[in-house]
């Protein structure tokens, strides 16, 4: 099960579809994963990703995206992710990315973190990229990692 939250009304005021757009994305990462499990997204605000950060990375400032893995004795909950709606927002324009991309980009890269998957080392990193490219590609989201042209086409995320 997939319950999404959306505390900040930006979200549905700038994407009205914020809500079915990550639940699918969540869905779908899962699926590429090959896991099962639930999931809780929170759309939110940047004030409230500044202080999850804080909380429980000790760094300032808001992030796109943040997971929290559950403990294996949870199960079946994964994990819960935020989503800061002021920083994807930014990332989008500055990426030449379409919004929507770029949520469900940044919801199934915090659903593979909950089910393991990282990118600290480049190993890590090519393989979770991949998984994040085959996601998206299914979703019909472009490849969040192919470098920005002249015409526009998506840029690079480091989320």
């Amino acid at each position: 099960m997939i319950e999404v939250e959306v505390e900040d009304e930006a979200w549905t005021g700038s994407l009205p579809q914020a809500e079915g757009l990550a639940r699918r994305a969540a869905e779908a990462a899962l699926t590429g994963a090959r896991e099962e499990g639930d999931v809780a997204v929170l759309l939110t605000s940047d004030e409230e990703l500044a202080e999850l950060n804080q909380r429980f990375r000790g760094k300032a400032g808001p992030t796109n995206v943040l997971s929290f893995p559950a403990a294996r004795s949870a199960r079946p909950h994964l994990g819960d992710i935020a989503v800061a709606h002021g920083v994807c927002v930014r990332e989008a324009g500055e990426q030449g990315k379409r919004l929507e991309h770029h949520l469900m980009h940044l919801v199934a890269h915090g659903v593979l973190h909950l089910v393991g998957y990282d990118h600290e080392t480049d190993a890590e990193a090519e393989i979770m990229e991949a998984l994040e490219r085959q996601v998206l590609k299914g979703l019909g989201a472009p490849d969040p990692y192919r470098p920005a042209d002249a015409a526009g086409a998506p840029g690079h995320n480091d989320s």
